[in-house]
């Protein structure tokens, strides 16, 4: 699964009062300065790696940290800026050149001690939120920057927030475009020059490989939002996205074995007969609702829905659910489940089962046929009255939770997240 798909954020905001030259009182954005820790760790096991065709180790770790700084500017304005890395150790990555390791027997189900095994992603996003005097329009800008050893991503967008009916209806949209730059790393076996009195097979191994001569990948995203409070209990929301991609948008080092061509090896490990390609064009549209209905001071139940669609032949759903029970003025305890089910793409072969004349293949179990189940649990304790300090920041809240994936195709996961929010005096 690709990593930047792994992980999921929450970032709060709270809201207060401020006393004006004028006697009257207006109510402010953001009262004082808040600081989200947040921190990550994921791991996940499978045999489908898309690095060694559809068959091989997936196992991956993953450790994310990031600090979210929320500042207000005055009444108004709220400047944020979101800092993280990422690192991670990767079994299947590390086979993009499994000669580099140290194994007498090299095979797809074991991991090369190579450059490739291990990578840092870091990235930072700032950006500007500007709040109407009314409090019923807001307007919002940003920036977005990340980098990692085969990948460059600079991002901006924008969106505009309109609350109608005495704030009870709002309506939303927004825009962002990426502007992102492969540095292809390809399997070591479709480099030039490469040779190794090792191969085995019949005939003479000669891949039909010609490297990508376009390596950026554009994206562009409009999301438009509409959430209703529909009575002193329900509260519903729908929104539709629209994302267009246009560029590079095959993984150069991910192999594919046709069915149509002879086999060769080093020891147990296939040599590739090409790279994934896929089409340069694509376009997704996710359309979702949530309900969320307060049952009592104990109880809430918050839904969610999504159907997708995209023109490569994928069709998802996923349905989530989630009962935060309060335990006391501090501690809420938040189990959850989410269901998701796709069908695969039309470009998706498992291993050797695509033919060389194809223009289009992938084995990326991503893309393909499955379903999958994601069990949690969270804790939220609140310190309402900030007692604990961490120097002149006081602890708001902190928030832990556990999530296990399981996916119809063989692959597991875990994730550990832990978020903690702090607020100056």
């Amino acid at each position: 699964m690709k990593k930047n798909l792994i992980f999921l954020f929450i970032l709060i905001s709270f809201f207060g009062f401020s006393q004006v030259d004028n006697n009257s009182y207006q109510k402010r954005v953001l009262e004082t300065a808040e600081i989200d820790l947040l921190f990550s760790y994921y791991n996940q096991n499978g045999e489908n790696s898309a690095v060694t065709g559809g068959e091989g180790t997936e196992k991956l770790t993953d450790a994310t940290s990031s600090i979210v700084v929320n500042l207000p500017m005055n009444a108004d304005d709220v400047l944020t800026v979101d800092i993280g890395i990422s690192a991670y150790s990767s079994a299947s990555t590390s086979n993009i050149n499994p000669l580099d390791g140290n194994n007498n027997t090299i095979s797809p189900f074991s991991a090369s001690s190579g450059a490739s095994q291990s990578d840092v992603l870091a990235y930072v996003q700032p950006s500007y939120q500007h709040t109407s005097a009314d409090r019923n329009s807001i307007v919002s800008a940003n920036i977005y920057v990340s980098s990692e050893y085969d990948y460059f991503s600079l991002g901006f967008g924008g969106g505009f927030t309109r609350l109608f009916n005495e704030r009870n209806t709002e309506i939303s949209i927004s825009g962002q475009v990426y502007l992102d730059k492969w540095n292809s790393q390809y399997p070591i076996e479709l480099r030039n020059g490469f040779f190794d009195d090792r191969v085995t097979g019949t005939g003479t191994y000669s891949p039909m490989f010609t490297s990508f001569q376009n390596e950026n990948r554009n994206s562009y995203a409009v999301s438009i939002g509409f959430s209703q409070i529909l009575s002193k209990r329900l509260q519903g929301a729908l929104f539709m996205d629209f994302v267009s991609q246009k560029g590079l948008l095959s993984t150069p080092h991910q192999r594919i074995y046709f069915g149509d061509v002879n086999d060769f090896f080093i020891d147990e490990f296939q040599l590739a007969d090409d790279v994934e390609r896929l089409p340069e064009n694509r376009f997704k549209i996710p359309i979702g609702g949530r309900l969320n209905y307060y049952l009592n001071d104990t109880f809430i139940l918050r839904t969610y829905y999504r159907y997708y669609y995209d023109d490569w032949g994928i069709t998802s759903h996923t349905a989530n659910i989630e009962v935060p029970v309060k335990l006391n003025d501090s501690f809420t305890v938040y189990p959850s489940y989410r269901y998701y089910k796709q069908t695969a793409a039309d470009y998706f072969y498992s291993k050797e089962t695509a033919l060389s004349t194809l223009p289009f293949y992938t084995s990326d179990y991503d893309l393909s046929n499955y379903n999958a189940h994601q069990y949690g649990i969270g804790v939220r304790y609140k310190d309402i009255f900030t007692k604990a300090k961490v120097l002149t920041f006081g602890l708001k809240t902190l928030d832990l939770r556990f999530s296990i994936y399981d996916r119809s195709d063989g692959l597991s996961a875990g994730i550990i997240t832990l978020g903690t929010t702090f607020v100056g005096n």
